[in-house]
């Protein structure tokens, strides 16, 4: 995977905020990663206001069509600025409900969800843990691991997602959803 320069970044950041806020957007994130196709740019994009908000990541979300319009827009401007050397695909979408927490404003405004978070170092022996979200607390990370509560500053995290519950599971011969139970005759 190729890394980003900061000389990039910046330069990126400057291309996309405009295009994205002509479409009611905003810049969640963004990353190159390899795939079986070559090297792919991803930029993720929210309604715009979303990460001000408490908004769930659904009422964030962008639709396909507002994606498509953001990518048609930013393809040639990413192609005249000649941002970077090597051949990429560009990949224009939400950041999805496991989305990666980059920001000390990711984990606040995610306060309450459940995360993965990998660790630069270890935390109780493990260098992975799953945890709810207690906020921040200055430039803390603040989580709940189980009966332990931690303060973390950003830079001891490598990284985080947020992790995606379906809820509990339905009583043993019940069904999800009653309204969809077939009628027995």
């Amino acid at each position: 995977m190729k890394a980003i320069s900061p000389d990039e970044r910046k330069r990126l950041d400057e291309l996309v905020h405009p295009i994205a806020d002509a479409h009611g957007a905003e810049l969640v994130d963004v990353e190159l990663s390899s795939d079986r196709s070559g090297v792919v740019l991803r930029i993720a994009l929210e309604k715009k206001g979303a990460a001000a908000g408490k908004w769930t990541t659904e009422e964030a979300a962008l639709d396909l069509d507002a994606c498509a319009k953001v990518s048609r827009d930013l393809s040639p401007a990413l192609d005249v600025n000649e941002l970077f050397a090597f051949r990429y695909h560009l990949e224009v979408g939400s950041p999805g409900i496991e989305r990666a927490l980059r920001t000390l404003a990711d984990y606040d405004r995610f306060t309450g969800k459940e995360a993965k978070v990998k660790l630069r170092g270890t935390l109780a022996g493990q260098k992975m843990v799953q945890a709810k979200l207690l906020g921040v607390a200055g430039d803390l990370v603040r989580i709940e691991e189980g009966p332990r509560t931690h303060e973390l500053p950003l830079s001891a995290i490598e990284s985080a997602r947020l992790v995606f519950s379906f809820g509990p599971a339905p009583k043993p011969g019940k069904t999800a959803n009653p309204k969809k139970q077939k009628k027995q005759s």
